[in-house]
């Protein structure tokens, strides 16, 4: 099993729920965070005082969705993102890609695959 962590472009997250859809993906967990990276938050930068010291606030929101799928189905979830999901700009996000080693449903004690 592996955990997809993907941040990207919050306009894009019915996409990107179309896309798990279509690999059966059983759920998923979203948050709306701030950040910045290679973009640098370049769309607005505003100049704050923070406790006496100017800040440069350059955040952007974005959204992270968590998912933990089968192994063959990564590649695919991958690939549709980035042809789906992609605009070709600086800031379109990143998918982080981690090795889960088990997993337990709460309510009924599955294991595995079976808890997903």
């Amino acid at each position: 099993m592996k955990e997809l962590v993907l941040i990207i472009r919050p306009e894009m997250l019915e996409e990107l729920k179309e896309i798990l859809d279509e690999v059966h993906c059983g759920g998923m967990t979203i948050s709306s965070v701030m950040g910045c990276g290679t973009q640098k938050g370049v769309v607005e930068n505003k100049v704050n005082q923070i406790r006496g010291f100017k800040i440069n606030i350059n955040l952007l929101p974005k959204i992270c969705a968590q998912v933990v799928v089968e192994d063959d189905v990564v590649e695919r979830i991958i690939s549709s993102v980035r042809e789906r999901v992609a605009s070709g700009r600086v800031g379109d996000g990143k998918i982080f890609i981690r090795s889960i080693e088990d997993a337990v449903r709460i309510r009924t004690g599955e294991r595995g695959s079976k808890a997903l």
